[in-house]
């Protein structure tokens, strides 16, 4: 075997490097969870909105960046059952999982840079503009 195939070999051996991805941050996990919940929130009231208990329940709009947000997930959470509607039921066991992980497994990784509770009633959509490049 000739010394310039040696390293070939070795790499054909070896095959392809093994990609492991980065197992989930607190603050990823947190914030993909909520962006899944209000996303799921928005397509309960897209799809059930003459159900009275889905009409009833309360705002969805997550921020975790906001103080108020715990209040806004315990007052979820405590809202009136919903028997007709399974979809909720699924919702609420996603806010108290979002719930545990933000007061108890990531308390120490959250950083509120609010605490404005009316932002998460009636959200402000923020837009970005760009400036214009003048010669």
């Amino acid at each position: 075997m000739t010394p310039q195939l040696l390293p070939l070999l070795l790499l054909l051996l070896a095959g392809p490097p093994s990609a492991q991805p980065v197992p989930p941050t607190c603050y990823s996990r947190m914030l993909a969870l909520s962006r899944e919940i209000t996303a799921d929130f928005q397509s309960l009231q897209a799809t059930e909105p003459s159900e009275l208990c889905v009409r009833y329940l309360p705002r969805l709009y997550l921020d975790i960046h906001n103080y108020c947000v715990l209040a806004k997930l315990r007052d979820f959470v405590a809202s009136p059952q919903c028997w007709k509607v399974a979809q909720v039921d699924a919702l609420k066991d996603k806010v108290r999982k979002l719930y545990t992980i933000m007061n108890s497994f990531c308390r120490r990784d959250l950083v509120f840079l609010s605490d404005d509770c009316n932002a998460l009633e009636y959200p402000i959509l923020v837009t970005t503009v760009l400036p214009d490049h003048q010669s």
